[in-house]
C-alpha cells in the first residue's frame, strides 16, 4: 500500500478508537440550534454522520478522479498506437521509396555501363577493321616492294649469269 492510504487508515482507526472510547458521549443528548429551531440530539452523532458523508464524498471524488484520469491514459494510449501505426506505415513508405529510387539508379546505371560497353566494343571493332585494313595494306605494299626487289635483283643477276 501507498503511504497516504496508510495514513488515511490510521487517521479512521484513531477516529474509530476514540468513538468507541466515548461511546457514552456521542449518543449523550443536548440542544442544538439550527438557526431558526432548537432540536435535542447527541452533538457526537451528528458531527460522527458528518465525518462518514464527508468521508464517503471524498471517497466519490476520488474514483471519479481515477476514473477520469483511467479513461484520459486509454484515450492517450489510443492516440499513441494510432501515432505509431501511422509513423509504421510512413516509415515502410519510405524505405519503398527509396527502395525504387535505388532500383531506378541500379537500371540507370546499367543502362550506362551497357551504352558505354557497346561504344566501346563498336570502337575496337572500328579500330580492329582499321587495323587490319592497315596490316593488309602495309602486306600488300610490303609484297609489291618485295616484287619490286625481286625484279630488280633478277634484272641485276642476269646479266651477270648471261655474260
Amino acid at each position: 500500500m501507498r503511504l497516504h492510504t496508510l495514513l488515511l487508515l490510521l487517521i479512521l482507526g484513531v477516529i474509530a478508537t476514540f468513538t468507541m472510547l466515548n461511546w457514552s458521549v456521542f449518543v449523550a443528548p443536548t440542544d442544538l440550534s439550527l438557526g431558526f429551531t432548537m432540536v435535542k440530539m447527541p452533538l457526537g452523532m451528528v458531527m460522527l454522520g458528518l465525518l462518514v458523508f464527508i468521508t464517503i464524498l471524498f471517497i466519490m471524488f476520488v474514483i471519479y478522479l481515477q476514473t477520469s484520469a483511467l479513461l484520459e491514459v486509454r484515450r492517450h494510449s489510443r492516440e499513441l498506437q494510432a501515432s505509431r501505426e501511422l509513423a509504421d506505415k510512413a516509415e515502410v513508405s519510405r524505405f519503398t521509396e527509396l527502395r525504387n529510387v535505388i532500383e531506378t539508379e541500379i537500371l540507370k546505371q546499367a543502362n550506362l555501363i551497357a551504352e558505354s560497353e557497346s561504344t566501346v566494343l563498336a570502337r575496337v571493332d572500328q579500330l580492329g577493321n582499321e587495323l587490319s585494313s592497315s596490316i593488309d595494306e602495309a602486306g600488300s605494299t610490303l609484297a609489291a616492294y618485295i616484287g619490286e626487289l625481286e625484279d630488280h635483283i633478277e634484272k641485276t643477276r642476269t646479266p651477270t649469269i648471261g655474260g
